[in-house]
């Protein structure tokens, strides 16, 4: 998973508040209970020593997804008195959480992000013709992309076209270039088809024989969804369960190589000494995320150690000591490193942490 969705967070220095706040909207009264969480956040932002308007700025930003319905949460980052970065959460958070610190608490995030699997998705229905004299129904076609599970809560725009059925083989054909384009840019690993079986049928024909491998079909009508939320949101929450994406994959198969040449890229110290010497081209991390020891951090992406004394012989003079998995995350982003989120079943790691060497 590339992370430059993150780099706003590293664009400037802080002290950053982070706050992890449930926003659902599929309980009683939900603006009360959001007001509460407002209010906890603010507390605990002052508790921590927040300057005021840093406070503000998160406080007042809880609940600004009044427009997304049903279960979901938010993440809100701020420093010097500016919000800073606000996303939507598929889950929300167990427990809301705050936390004011040199480095932004992204962990979380990030780890909603994953798989984060670009795919396309159909539903084809059958509908009422709208001429009064035309014998024959029409075809309706809604088509949406997005990357899972991000999209569940924050879903592009609805493509709706409206076909009549005996114009239906021309059209899919020229829908399946469309797919199969978005296969060859890498925008989609899966095609999702929900719906009328023959229109189905039509749709996958007309697709290059190696797309058709990429199509997966889900049963449902597309109908039970609520605005505002993915197309397809459940079929796509039970098809992408325990799936990496194809990236994601190539990225895996290559640490497996990496791992039976030789061992030296798992563990919490190599991870790091590969961080330190540039070498990281993607962290794998288990989950769920294991409790490390804090690391210590000096002004350059590179300063990253497990101690004051390792920084020092690098020659840093400025350093602090800083949660593992926020350290970690920002030397990741700075250095252009990616991450992959592995069930600890599929691929136990050494400390639950291990990393993909660049050269």
């Amino acid at each position: 998973m590339r992370l430059h969705f993150l780099a706003p967070l590293y664009a400037r220095p802080g002290p950053y508040a982070s706050v992890y706040v449930d926003t659902s909207r599929d309980i009683d009264d939900p603006d009360k209970a959001i007001e509460l969480h407002r209010r906890h956040a603010r507390s605990d932002l002052v508790e921590l020593g927040a300057d005021p308007a840093t406070v503000d700025a998160s406080a007042d930003a809880v609940g600004t997804d009044a427009d997304l319905p049903g279960r979901h949460g938010q993440a809100l980052f701020a420093t010097h008195g500016e919000l800073i970065l606000t996303e939507e959460l598929p889950q929300p958070p167990p427990v809301d959480k705050a936390s004011y610190a040199l480095l932004p608490d992204a962990m979380p995030l990030a780890l909603q992000h994953a798989p984060d699997i670009p795919y396309a998705a159909a539903v084809l229905s059958r509908v009422e013709p709208e001429e009064s004299d035309t014998a024959a129904e029409d075809l309706q076609v809604r088509l949406q992309t997005g990357r899972w599970p991000s999209s569940s809560v924050a879903p592009r725009a609805l493509t709706h076209l409206r076909v009549p059925i005996r114009e239906w083989h021309q059209e899919a054909q020229r829908l399946a270039d469309e797919l199969a384009h978005l296969i060859d840019l890498g925008h989609a690993d899966t095609l999702v088809l929900c719906g009328d079986i023959w229109a189905r049928g039509v749709l996958v024909n007309r697709l290059p024989a190696p797309v058709r491998s990429r199509v997966a079909t889900v049963p449902g009508n597309g109908q039970d969804v609520e605005t505002g939320r993915a197309l397809l949101e459940p079929q796509l929450a039970a098809l992408f369960h325990g799936r990496l994406s194809a990236h994601d994959r190539d990225r895996l198969e290559s640490f497996a190589a990496q791992r039976a040449r030789h061992p030296a890229g798992e563990g919490l110290s190599a991870t790091v000494a590969a961080l330190q010497r540039g070498q990281a081209d993607a962290l794998l991390v288990n989950h769920p995320v294991e409790e490390w020891p804090p690391l210590w951090i000096g002004t350059d992406p590179d300063q990253i150690a497990l101690s004051a004394a390792d920084l020092q012989t690098f020659g840093a003079t400025g350093y602090e000591k800083q949660p593992a998995d926020a350290a970690l995350l920002h030397a990741a982003v700075t250095t252009g490193a990616e991450l992959i989120v592995v069930p600890r079943q599929q691929t136990p790691l050494e400390d639950g942490i291990g990393v993909l060497l660049r050269y």
